[in-house]
């Protein structure tokens, strides 16, 4: 006892106070916090973190040669900084930026959570911002959607579509369409596998294609053509290739030193115009929906095969727009999340193939037969197949955190964080942490089922975000994963016969290289 007290004075002092609690395996842990001798509340300069420079700030450790930070390793710089400072780091001098603390905590996330205010600010996107606010306000003028938009500009937005976007019953309606895709995408898989089962390099494109074949059927009751042996349809690919820009490039705007600030550099140009370009796509499908539909408005609440789109406006007719940006935000970041979500998945199929066949016999036994139709209340039933996906996105999230702009004064950690700092939850780290996961390297969907006595702290995974900020779209997101995930293990042993893949932000955290999966056809069901 002696020893640890002793020890946690010493790191008291090199730490700014951080304070110790045993892990699970019984080990030491840096926790954050004020002294456990003292109640004091530290002040918000001595968060730890490292030291910005003059007129550079931090913003040089992201520059090319000098720099010490990469863009695609951001999960090995949050993991070296929680190392190096303890639970609560302070990012400050990030030119173009306000201050960021980055949070390793689920206590305080779950505190913070919990305490916020009616119009909760999430760390805003000064790029997209800018888009929809200066440079194309005379398109979004007060309907920006929910995107880069905060306040009660957001609240109203948000409150006029959640209806038809959150309600359970709405979303089972569309079961039977995501189905009709995913098979859609399976025949495609078997069309383009190779002598070997083996599917080519671009793969990671293919289930980009199936992603906006839902979200169009899903959005605008469209469908593009995406997965059809050719592509007919020469906005399909303008699309999904604009859609990757943007990804590419936000993160270069958003964290390095922003010179498209003061003039249009090349990165700006691409970003721009790769905005343009699903706004232009998107309208064009929106005002072809709107026309065919313009007689019929008060009959899409009832309907079960209407759109999202045709929803929204049954609710205001008087405001096509209000529909046209929910459609257009649903695009703008379902695409390449949703991708991401489906290539770990596929991925830890294929290098866990225990729990594949797992997995595989509870799909066997509630749906024996290939062609029995998928339903919500099916669907209920896979609790393994939900599982696996909570375990892979835990490992992997699509994400590696999300955060809040603190709106007032708040005490994280024992110190008094002011207001306008962007707080950013590090749930990466936390999720693949022994403190609150044993065994946290392994893969086991287990830990997820009702039955494991050790129960995760809710606020350690959030895929999609908690509270009045939570992804909008997470309901169809949770509904096009599981039916997918559902038609390829029914069809196919899923394997990778490839050196193993590391994972790295391109901009969504998934495997880097080439996504070469077998897709080996099961054995015929004897009761088919």
């Amino acid at each position: 006892m002696l020893k640890l007290i002793t020890a946690v004075k010493k790191k008291q002092i090199s730490q700014c106070r951080n304070r110790f609690t045993l892990s699970m395996n019984g080990s030491p842990q840096i926790i954050c916090g004020p002294s456990i001798l003292s109640n004091e509340i530290r002040p918000y300069e001595t968060i730890p973190g490292p030291k910005p420079i003059p007129l550079l700030g931090n913003s040089w450790r992201f520059l090319p040669f000098i720099g010490q930070y990469k863009l695609e390793e951001i999960d090995l710089l949050s993991k070296a900084l929680h190392e190096q400072f303890g639970d609560i780091v302070k990012i400050e001098g990030i030119l173009g930026r306000p201050d960021m603390v980055f949070l390793y905590d689920a206590d305080e996330i779950e505190k913070i959570f919990r305490n916020e205010d009616v119009l909760p600010l999430r760390p805003s996107m000064p790029s997209l911002s800018y888009y929809k606010h200066t440079l194309r306000k005379g398109f979004f003028g007060d309907i920006s959607g929910v995107i880069a938009v905060h306040g009660p500009k957001w609240l109203e937005f948000r409150s006029k579509v959640q209806q038809p976007v959150l309600q359970p019953r709405i979303v089972k309606l569309y079961v039977r369409d995501i189905e009709e895709i995913a098979n859609a995408f399976i025949s495609r898989i078997k069309r383009r596998r190779s002598i070997n089962d083996e599917v080519g390099a671009d793969f990671l494109n293919d289930i980009h294609l199936w992603s906006l074949e839902s979200i169009g059927k899903i959005a605008l009751d469209v469908r593009f053509g995406c997965l059809d042996n050719v592509i007919a349809n020469e906005d399909t690919q303008l699309f999904i290739d604009a859609v990757n820009t943007f990804f590419k490039n936000v993160g270069v705007l958003e964290l390095k030193i922003p010179f498209w600030k003061v003039f249009n550099t090349p990165t700006w140009k691409k970003y721009v115009h790769s905005l343009d370009t699903i706004t232009s796509i998107t309208m064009k499908y929106v005002a072809e929906a709107q026309n065919s539909s313009y007689n019929s408005c008060s009959s899409f609440l009832t309907k079960s095969n209407s759109s999202l789109l045709q929803r929204v406006l049954a609710l205001d007719p008087s405001n096509p727009k209000l529909a046209a940006v929910l459609a257009l935000d649903m695009f703008l970041v379902g695409i390449d999340t949703t991708s991401a979500a489906v290539a770990s998945v596929l991925y830890q199929l294929s290098q866990n193939p225990d729990k594949q066949q797992i997995l595989y016999d509870e799909i066997n036994r509630v749906l024996p037969k290939l062609d029995d139709e998928l339903t919500m209340e099916k669907i209920d039933k896979l609790v393994y197949l939900k599982a696996f996906i909570k375990e892979t996105l835990r490992l992997h999230p699509v994400v590696l955190g999300n955060g809040r702009t603190l709106t007032k004064e708040t005490e994280i950690c024992g110190f008094k964080v002011p207001k306008g700092v962007q707080v950013v939850f590090q749930h990466f780290v936390m999720s693949n942490s022994e403190r609150y996961f044993k065994c946290a390297n392994n893969f086991e969907p287990e830990r997820w089922l009702k039955n494991n006595l050790e129960k995760p702290h809710p606020f350690v995974s959030l895929p999609f975000g908690f509270g009045k900020r939570m992804c909008l779209g997470r309901r169809f997101a949770e509904l096009e994963i599981q039916v997918l995930i559902t038609k390829m293990v029914q069809n196919f042993c899923v394997d990778f016969r490839h050196k193993k893949l590391e994972y790295s932000v391109q901009p969504m955290y998934l495997p880097k290289g080439d996504l070469t999966f077998t897709f080996r056809n099961r054995e015929k069901n004897k009761n088919q």
